[in-house]
């Protein structure tokens, strides 16, 4: 591939470079705001029916209403769904409920008629002054709208993957990029002020577009930016970035606990975002592959003159540019789809197996991450604790993908991951501790395993479809964080169903990772035939394996012979 020796002649790792991936990553940091937003703006307080309207008339303490208004559940506590149809005015006069319970007073009561929330609910109190499960009570028969509200938002990130994901392969990384700047900051700064549910996910579904282009757009000008020796060490930096995100959500929704100005606040830096972008150069590689190389000429001379190489930058010519990447010019004439991700043999393994790999990974890690109240644990403790396990899994993640390969680091990080989730299903539900440090451990995995997939799936796709296929990809993602809320409703019925499920999937695509080709130290397929003519080395070198056995136990026979 000669665009990364053109590369390396302008200053691989030089000024230009560390610029422009901080400035990229700056945003990546707020990514975790919008995906994690849920936990602290929809937390679900302890609440029960309110009573009825004309107890208003009575000189009554709020226990005394609530000791004649509301029954309580198997736990002693005031039921969430249901009051008595009338007040029990009996109850009044009973002081001590175990001793009301041995003369059969409460128990009677039991036999009562019940009824629905009709005056709306009451609600205890919480962490949070302010969410959207109080003002919009999404309670009882309305408590699987909160979940709907995630799966909505996720569906908004997998319609951007598909959008995005071929838009910037038609029209540049750049334009998609500023474009998703600009609609997460708007999207947002509305959702803040939402003066309904419906209106509250219609908006969201905007952020989800937003957040997928700017995964996609940022990854692709990333690693189209930097030499092929330093890949592994700036993907996983980039991945720090959305970790440090999860620790910076916590802080900032500890202060700030009123749901409209926390999404007010995680929204408004993406303005900043929008207007520095302009700085931004579009990928030479990809000017270079869609016949505008006076444009990659341009900027790969004003990479060479930030880097302090003006000379070498000088150099570069439309003649040369075009020499060098004869080959490359060539292959990718004619226009590219989405088919293009499964025509060809190599190309369509790829696909399925990453598919499988991505729908796993983010299935499990939403679906730990997204109910942080059923740990029973300060759900701003416990969300530092799931960002901060994802440091140590990416440290080791990262060592094993430069030493072992991206394949193998893949594989194991899913198994280990659903291992992990299964083991929670052995613990009683009494030692929340040791539940919680499953989770975690399970977390972590799962995080390692994304770290994998941002880096390696690029470096699998030739850069004349790598949007489209990073976006077939992240679409699959986006499903399964659309289908983790749904599951968590089946534990309704089925109590151990939904870690069953969460487990199970990550093992079971941990073995897809084992027939795709590995990548390391490899430079960055630019055409089709490139991934191909990787995919056939790969089986002719296995053939040429099995082979060498067979040739030096002939070769004693034929000299006996």
């Amino acid at each position: 591939m000669a665009f990364g020796e053109l590369l390396d002649q302008v200053g691989g790792t030089g000024r230009f470079q560390v610029m422009h991936v901080t400035l990229l990553c700056i945003p990546i940091l707020m990514m975790a705001s919008h995906n994690l937003l849920q936990n602290f703006v929809a937390p679900v307080p302890p609440h029960h029916c309110s009573a009825h309207a004309n107890l208003s008339l009575h000189t009554l303490t709020k226990e005394q209403v609530q000791r004649i208004t509301v029954p309580v559940d198997e736990k002693d506590k005031p039921a969430r769904c249901q009051r008595y149809a009338t007040p029990q005015w009996g109850l009044l006069n009973v002081t001590d409920r175990a001793e009301a319970e041995e003369e059969d007073a409460f128990a009677d009561t039991l036999d009562v008629e019940l009824q629905g929330c009709q005056d709306g609910w009451e609600y205890g109190k919480t962490e949070r002054s302010s969410t959207i499960i109080t003002e919009w009570d999404l309670v009882c028969d309305q408590r699987s709208l909160k979940q709907m509200g995630q799966t909505i938002y996720m569906g908004g990130v997998l319609i951007g993957a598909v959008i995005f994901g071929g838009l910037s392969d038609k029209f540049g990384r750049l334009y998609l990029l500023q474009f998703s700047y600009l609609l997460l900051a708007v999207s947002g700064t509305c959702t803040a002020f939402a003066t309904s549910f419906t209106v509250f996910c219609l908006f969201r579904f905007g952020c989800g577009m937003a957040l997928s282009g700017l995964v996609l757009n940022t990854l692709s000008l990333v690693l189209e930016w930097i030499p092929t020796r330093v890949r592994t060490i700036v993907g996983t930096g980039t991945g720090y970035c959305y970790t440090i995100g999860q620790l910076l959500l916590a802080l900032v929704a500890y202060f700030i606990r009123d749901w409209r100005w926390l999404t007010l606040a995680v929204s408004l830096p993406f303005y900043g975002f929008f207007i520095y972008s302009w700085w931004y150069l579009e990928s030479a590689r990809w000017l270079v592959l869609n016949r505008k190389s006076e444009k990659a000429v341009k900027n790969l001379q004003a990479v060479a003159r930030i880097n302090g190489r003006h000379a070498e930058g000088e150099k570069i010519t439309l003649e040369v540019l075009q020499e060098s990447m004869k080959k490359e010019m060539s292959c990718s004439e004619g226009s590219y789809s989405a088919l293009d991700l499964v025509r060809t043999p190599v190309m369509r393994t790829i696909t399925i197996c990453l598919s499988a790999i991505w729908f796993s990974t983010s299935f499990g890690y939403y679906g730990l991450s997204m109910d942080l109240q059923k740990f029973g644990v300060d759900m701003y403790l416990i969300q530092v604790i799931f960002g901060a396990v994802d440091i140590p899994a990416k440290v080791i993640v990262t060592v094993a993908m430069s030493v072992f390969g991206r394949r193998p680091s893949q594989c194991a990080s899913l198994i280990l991951a659903g291992i992990a989730v299964l083991s929670n299903l052995l613990v009683p539900y009494e030692k929340q501790t040791m539940r919680t440090v499953l989770a975690v451990v399970g977390k972590g995995c799962l995080a390692a395993s994304f770290n994998c997939c941002y880096l390696y799936s690029p470096e699998l796709y030739p850069t004349v479809i790598r949007q489209n296929g990073m976006g077939f990809v992240s679409m699959t993602a986006r499903f399964g964080a659309m289908v983790a809320p749904m599951v968590q409703l089946l534990g309704e019925r089925v109590p151990w169903l939904p870690g069953l499920i969460y487990g199970g999937v990550p093992i079971i695509s941990g073995f897809f990772a084992i027939f795709l080709p590995e990548t390391l130290a490899s430079p960055l397929p630019d055409t089709v035939q490139d991934v191909e003519e990787r995919g056939y080395r790969r089986k002719n070198t296995k053939a040429k394996k099995e082979e060498l056995p067979t040739e030096d136990t002939s070769k004693p026979l034929k000299d006996a012979a």
